[in-house]
């Protein structure tokens, strides 16, 4: 069942942290608290949803450590990076190692909210991703090696016969394997059991 969804704000300064948690609870956006990125870290569950709002410069573990950090684990929560006006440089990292953005502190109360709201939506799309590639592969891993090979193929849009050449069975076992393959991948026909496999290896 997934975690519900809330903005994870993550800021060494207790003074900052409640007073996000007071504008952002003020506007309608659940939020959970962090002192450090190691205390997000060590609550920090596979299926987190949301998004999160980090300073850049903390003590043990900067926001860029702790986004790289959570990057390496595969967790694709959307970050938003609060950085100082001198902060460019840092703004520039975190935007390559995958923030989806920074906002310069102090910052308009209203464009924080706009922002986080964005973040909100790109998790929650990215967290419906993640659990239907999830629920793919548990279906895919119900394949016997033979029907992987004939999975291949068929994406490939090779026909029958020229399934059953490659692979020095019969067209007629070919079909029984597109069957079971239509059955155990939960597709409505063959072309849509195509469209499974592109969609999983575009993710």
């Amino acid at each position: 069942m997934p975690i519900d969804p809330a903005v994870h704000v993550i800021d060494d300064d207790k003074a900052v942290r409640r007073s996000i948690a007071f504008l952002l609870s003020a506007n309608g956006l659940p939020v959970r608290i962090y002192e450090s990125g190691r205390n997000f870290l060590d609550l920090l569950e596979p299926d987190v949803a949301g998004c999160a709002l980090c300073d850049v410069r903390m003590p043990g573990m900067d926001g860029i450590e702790l986004l790289r950090e959570v990057r390496r684990r595969d967790i694709a929560l959307p970050f938003v990076v609060m950085t100082g006006h001198a902060d460019v440089a840092m703004a520039v990292q975190a935007m390559k190692a995958g923030a989806l953005d920074f906002i310069e502190k102090p910052f308009e109360d209203q464009a924080l909210i706009a922002l986080l709201r964005e973040g909100m939506e790109r998790g929650q799309a990215e967290g419906q991703r993640t659990r239907r590639r999830a629920a793919l592969e548990e279906r895919l891993g119900r394949l016997t090696p033979r029907e992987r090979q004939v999975l291949e193929l068929v994406a490939a849009g090779k026909q029958n016969k020229i399934i059953a050449h490659e692979l020095g069975i019969s067209p007629r076992t070919v079909e029984v394997h597109r069957a079971n393959l239509i059955e155990k991948v939960e597709a409505k026909s063959t072309s849509d059991l195509i469209a499974i496999v592109l969609e999983r290896s575009q993710t």
